[in-house]
């Protein structure tokens, strides 16, 4: 129905825009040369312009630039590092007696290839002043080696194990040795009880290794069983709370400890908690101490310190082994596949142990000329023999 007056029903909008194509601002053009039929030829954009230095280095330049200076940076850490190990090492091959080189057998080559029996002892590290001059060898282990079998031999010797001779002494204790004629006298008269030939020699003063212990922030060691020692190396200053303290306890479990803990540790010879601990038990807390701090050792954290800590690490020592037979050591225990920790024992005796039959047997094991056996139950007080992949009880 259309609108009265014939008006429209709706507006009729007019837009303000006048018509026609909209203006564009046209593309630069390049002057193009005449050829040769004076048509001009269209040669591209040319050349890009040259950037301004560094600022123009593309992303692989930059990888590959920060690649080269972590290299550098690596070189030179590893080379402050190796020196301040080898003045440490130095320093400790001044330590050891002169004569105590005349009684080790030499190698037969490089230890990467051939075995190579190391003699550790641990001097008297008692923190009482009384047995301040006391120079026993609390702890006596034989470390062998095996590089072709990727094999490592560790043979715990108890101090009190009565040995038949002493050269020029006689049958006593085996740590008597120590204390009458040093390193020199405690390697022969190994050698002479074990037959093994002793390539090398480390003695360890544990209280400097305490020290190292605290340097490196302490060491992680786990204690298959609740401890309450004896009363020794009282901690208070007072008798009278030295007489009420009950003597050292450790709880089951792994623990952070450091140097003095850790040196308390490997020191227990009885636990009031269990009689059957003993002086042997004790020699497998040293082995776990001394593998908590290679762990330790060989960790990062202690990489990134080496260059100021490298001459720290041989302050507890005395050796005649090399800078390169360190790192051949370390190389051959990164590499070994195998562990077997050992010991010899016997039927105690008063203050001595009297040695089992199955000793000479043990030996074998560590020389590689019979398999491994665990300690038989023989009836001696200390039944020798060997684990494999893991420590003796106690450690």
């Amino acid at each position: 129905m259309s609108a009265p007056h014939g008006e429209k029903p709706y507006r009729v909008y007019r837009g303000g825009r006048v018509k026609g194509k909209v203006p564009t601002i046209p593309r630069p053009t390049r002057e193009r040369e005449p050829d040769a039929d004076g048509r001009r030829k269209y040669r591209g954009p040319g050349p890009k312009r040259p950037g301004d230095g560094w600022r123009s280095w593309r992303w692989k330049r930059w990888t590959g630039l920060s690649i080269l200076v972590l290299f550098v940076l690596l070189f030179v850490w590893l080379l402050v590092a190796y020196l301040s190990f080898r003045g440490g090492v130095k320093e400790a091959n001044k330590r050891l007696p002169e004569s105590a080189r005349l009684a080790l057998t030499a190698d037969d080559g490089m230890m990467l290839s051939h075995p190579s029996v190391i003699l550790l002892l641990g001097t008297d590290h008692s923190l009482n002043a009384s047995r301040a001059s006391d120079q026993h060898s609390d702890s006596i282990q034989l470390l062998r080696t095996d590089p072709k079998h990727h094999k490592l031999f560790y043979l715990s010797i108890p101090r009190d194990l009565r040995v038949p001779n002493i050269p020029g002494h006689g049958p006593d204790k085996i740590n008597a040795a120590f204390q009458i004629g040093g390193p020199r006298l405690a390697a022969r008269t190994v050698h002479e009880y074990t037959g093994l030939p002793v390539n090398h020699i480390v003695v360890v003063n544990f209280h400097s290794f305490s020290k190292l212990i605290d340097k490196l922030g302490g060491i992680d060691i786990n204690v298959p069983a609740p401890i309450l020692s004896n009363k020794f190396d009282c901690p208070y200053s007072t008798n009278e709370r030295c007489q009420r303290w009950k003597g050292w306890r450790f709880r089951k479990g792994k623990q952070h400890m450091n140097g003095y803990r850790a040196l308390i540790y490997s020191r227990v010879r009885e636990n009031l908690l269990n009689p059957s601990d003993s002086d042997v038990t004790r020699g497998g807390r040293q082995q776990a101490v001394l593998q908590a701090l290679t762990a330790k050792l060989a960790s990062m954290g202690t990489f990134f310190k080496l260059p100021f800590i490298g001459g720290d690490l041989m302050k507890p020592l005395a050796t005649d082994l090399t800078p390169t037979e360190f790192l051949q050591l370390g190389w051959i225990k990164f590499r070994a596949e195998t562990t077997l920790h050992c010991r010899l024992g016997g039927r105690a005796d008063g203050g001595y142990i009297d040695p089992s039959e199955d000793n000479r047997q043990v030996i074998l094991m560590v020389a590689g000329k019979s398999a491994p056996q665990p300690p038989p139950p023989n009836g001696d007080t200390y039944p020798p023999g060997c684990y494999v992949n893991r420590l003796p009880p106690g450690g």
